[in-house]
């Protein structure tokens, strides 16, 4: 018996979904070298969660939209705009990148960053001389050759193509 194709708003639900997905466990990754790994983010690293933010909770609507059946353009302008947030993330990772790599300057500001809520017991101005605030042209981290900010590019490069394509999914 040949198997059917899935339908185009079975398509969407399952993009939208693992969009979903992906992009919470890519924040959660970055979340867990900040929290578990010690790793203190950058401003530029900060920008980078953005797109993960809005985008994730975005991907969910996007799944609602297709399991309800609402119009298929609601849904594919959602996997769009996913797909749209994907490309700023796949910018401000190249970006980043950039700058660690010394191919252009960071933003002159990019030492500054918020000091942790946890002073061991002092006040937070005497943890200010502990905690070095990181400078977005060093990589804190680096696997693989890259360092985190370049597999963000990666990350958010593949999923801007996924939601592309489940956007193009005509009903």
């Amino acid at each position: 018996m040949p198997s059917q194709p899935a339908s185009p708003t079975r398509i969407h639900a399952i993009t939208a979904l693992f969009l979903a997905a992906a992009m919470a466990a890519t924040v959660g990754g970055a979340l867990g070298f900040q929290h578990l790994g010690g790793y203190i983010p950058c401003k530029l690293c900060y920008e980078q969660r953005i797109p993960y933010y809005v985008g994730a909770p975005l991907m969910l609507v996007a799944f609602l939209a297709a399991v309800l059946r609402l119009p298929a353009v609601f849904t594919r302008g959602l996997l769009l705009a996913g797909a749209l947030l994907m490309v700023y993330g796949l910018y401000l990772g190249v970006y980043h990148s950039g700058v660690e790599w010394g191919f252009w300057p960071g933003p002159t500001d990019c030492g500054m960053v918020v000091a942790p809520s946890d002073t061991g017991g002092n006040g937070v101005l005497d943890s200010l001389n502990s905690v070095v605030p990181p400078s977005c042209d060093k990589a804190a981290l680096r696997i693989l050759g890259l360092s985190l900010a370049g597999w963000n590019a990666i990350a958010s490069f593949v999923l801007a193509i996924l939601a592309f394509r489940g956007a193009a999914a005509k009903a």
